[in-house]
């Protein structure tokens, strides 16, 4: 008999991919089984779910606005209105299980199916659980982690370490090195960094980047420079002709693969689904995490791999003073860069979504 769940979040892309990821092990490991997403109206997953494959609905959802208060006024009737679709949404579904991978929907989605007594499956992605997961998560069937620890936040005996779900295809860069610095123009004889602020760019790093520039090209380095789609015309625009030709700037980078095959060093933001991205790779990592983010997570992420030797953190006040300096002395040090990939590659989890998968298809059975 084929399975029906329930998948439920978004809001962002570390949001969606592990639900989309989670989606297609479900489809793998059972193909019959039938599986629906819920979504916010107007966040990106109304877009990204359809364009993988898969039916989402709406619900009309959104999240304290910390700016205006007069805007807060409408969430308690929208909160009602969600959790009265929700319900609809899974008597009429017929749903046997429903997952919360975090964002707006995965709370009134889940409440439900806690008040209707379905069997309910949390990934918190954060070494830091938001509100929403800390109160779904004392109903929860099973809270699937990414970080040791969490029984800070959640019953121990129902708390599973799965890691978070990857791109798979991201971090196959097995024997590619070759292949990629053909792709990116580059030299396999000079030190390269890899910079990637991820989809949106990261205005601190581009700043950080720009200022290092005479610096990069002193020490004949050569930088895969991902600054943003929003950032980019500007910075063209800014350098004209002028870009030296070891600095390679894009907006977006359309083989991940490749470019973490070709880095010596990289330098990210500290987002959860990064984070698990970069454990797999394995490569020396400088982590620069975004402040814009609730409760700090990304510091929190950062933190974790920080105490365990597996990466360098450099805080966002002062990577204008202190970044480009932190990637020159780790690029010229290659026992620190032996030392901190042989650490982050023992957090490495490379098969989330199955195990996830696995784990829900298991409670339906209960």
């Amino acid at each position: 008999m084929a399975h029906r769940i329930i998948i439920s979040g978004g809001g962002t892309g570390g949001h969606i991919f592990p639900a989309i990821a989670i989606a297609n092990a479900l489809k793998n490991i059972a193909p019959d089984t039938e599986i629906l997403f819920v979504g916010a109206n107007g966040k990106m997953e109304m877009e990204r779910v359809p364009a993988a494959g898969y039916e989402i609905i709406g619900l009309d959802i959104a999240g304290i606005n910390r700016q205006s208060m007069l805007k807060n006024i409408s969430l308690p009737f929208k909160m009602i209105k969600s959790l009265w679709k929700a319900r609809q949404v899974l008597k009429d579904f017929k749903a046997e299980a429903a997952i919360g991978v975090g964002g707006y929907a995965s709370g009134p989605l889940l409440m439900m199916a806690n008040m209707m007594g379905l069997p309910t499956v949390i990934q918190e992605q954060n070494s830091f659980a938001g509100v929403t997961n800390k109160k779904l998560g004392a109903k929860a069937k099973r809270i699937c982690v990414a970080y040791e620890g969490m029984d800070r936040f959640f019953p121990k005996d129902r708390i599973l370490l799965t890691g978070n779900p990857i791109r798979k295809s991201s971090v196959a860069i097995e024997g590619k090195k070759e292949e990629a610095m053909h792709a990116f123009f580059l030299d396999a004889k000079k030190k390269t960094v890899l910079v990637t602020g991820g989809s949106l760019g990261a205005k601190t790093l581009n700043d950080c980047i720009k200022a290092g520039i005479p610096a990069f090209v002193a020490q004949d380095i050569q930088v895969i420079w991902q600054c943003g789609s929003y950032y980019y015309e500007k910075l063209q625009a800014e350098f004209g002709d002028s870009l030296p030709e070891n600095i390679k700037l894009m907006p977006f980078l359309e083989r991940m693969d490749y470019a973490y095959a070709a880095a010596d060093v990289i330098v990210a933001r500290a987002g959860a689904g990064t984070i698990s991205e970069l454990c797999v790779v394995g490569k020396p990592v400088i982590l620069v995490p975004s402040p814009n983010v609730s409760d700090d997570h990304q510091t929190k992420n950062a933190l974790a791999l920080v105490n365990k030797d597996a990466a360098v953190m450099v805080r966002d006040v002062q990577a204008g003073s202190d970044l480009v300096e932190a990637i020159l002395n780790l690029l010229f040090d290659p026992a620190k860069q032996v030392k901190l990939s042989e650490e982050i590659k023992k957090l490495a989890l490379a098969d989330a979504d199955e195990v996830i998968a696995k784990e829900v298809l298991e409670l339906i059975k209960k």
